[in-house]
């Protein structure tokens, strides 16, 4: 008989990795019941199988591949194409991604792209022909990866904007793609610091990526221009803290610039230190926003006002839309996602008089 809760994950002895029998323990169910779910089994109820899932993910429990092997069970795997995963965004998409394909009992191979090396043989980067992948194309290297897989592999994408050419996955986009609307949130942040007084917004670029004006770009200008306000040129930065900081050495000069609006959050930490030798007071005569919210954000001083983004369950998203294809009649449904979300921190506040 199963029971409907589950013991702490504590119970695991801390001198040891968790093991099936623990899974099973602490879910209350039978060892046959956790393989059965390890192995994608059909005869588990959909309730059971989240349980032990969530049991896995917080035991840390690492099926043994070996011993699947011996049994005659799949070793299944999936390989992760990036071209970076350093920058908070794709690291955080990739984390989802590599936690929900090993809580599945998948192994993750992950391949980076060069960002210069647009042609190249995909083929030759997977594990195994035929194999699944997942690939972060958020950047121009991640969408030509995208487009240069062979058709008969199974594939998942998270990427900057949806897609309706059916590049990678067949005419059902929304099957195989995830996405995080960025221009939404933009326009967003931008309608927060009019609403605040300021005459208009100066905007920090990030690198155009997979479109020639990237979705936070048109976002910032979607809420200008519906607010009939004054479009500045967008300050073209790069990904950095220095390229923010260049980027507005001589436009903070200008102190009817009130409010900077910045492509990512490591842009605004550039952004604040040019204010500081500039003499601007944050928030009091500059109001800075950031987005991503980077775990920085919270800590700088001020504080940093950022739009925050759920990467981490987009990636989750992302093996589940694969999982789905893979095995429909056993994968659990699609993970959600949280919309962006505007954190209010102390960068930002009133128009100065």
């Amino acid at each position: 008989m199963e029971v409907t809760g589950h013991t702490p994950p504590q119970d695991v002895p801390p001198d040891r990795s968790a093991s099936i029998w623990d899974v099973a323990r602490v879910a209350g169910v039978s060892q046959q019941t956790v393989s059965r779910v390890i192995n994608g089994k059909a005869r588990v109820s959909e309730s059971t199988r989240a349980k032990v899932l969530r049991v896995i993910a917080e035991l840390g429990y690492r099926p043994n591949r070996l011993a699947q092997a011996l049994a005659g069970g799949p070793v299944r795997s999936v390989t992760v194409l990036t071209s970076d995963t350093t920058l908070y965004g794709a690291a955080a998409t990739l984390r989802g991604m590599e936690e929900a394909a090993r809580t599945a009992g998948f192994s993750v191979g992950i391949s980076v792209l060069k960002r210069d090396s647009l042609h190249m043989d995909i083929a030759l980067r997977l594990n195994r022909p035929g194999e699944p992948v997942m690939v972060i194309a958020f950047d121009e290297a991640g969408v030509c990866a995208l487009r240069s897989l062979p058709p008969d592999v199974p594939v998942a994408a998270a990427v900057e904007r949806r897609s309706d050419d059916g590049v990678g996955g067949g005419a059902d986009t929304d099957s195989w793609q995830v996405w995080l609307d960025d221009r939404v949130a933009a326009a967003h942040a931008t309608r927060h610091l009019l609403s605040m007084g300021h005459r208009t917004v100066h905007y920090v670029a990030i690198p155009s990526s997979t479109s020639p004006v990237p979705q936070r770009t048109k976002g910032w200008q979607d809420a200008l221009r519906a607010a009939g306000r004054p479009l500045p040129e967008p300050l073209q930065g790069g990904w950095t803290p220095r390229s923010g900081y260049l980027a507005v050495r001589s436009v903070l000069a200008d102190r009817s610039v009130t409010a900077v609006l910045c492509g990512n959050d490591d842009l605004a930490l550039g952004v604040m230190r040019a204010a500081r030798e500039a003499g601007r007071d944050i928030p009091g005569d500059l109001s800075v926003v950031g987005f991503d919210d980077s775990p920085p954000a919270a800590y700088l001083n001020p504080s940093l006002t950022t739009i925050r983004l759920d990467f981490e369950g987009l990636g989750r998203a992302c093996f589940g839309q694969l999982y789905r294809r893979l095995e429909p009649k056993t994968a659990p449904a699609v993970p959600t996602w949280r919309e962006p979300e505007l954190i209010l921190r102390e960068s930002s506040g009133p128009a100065p008089a």
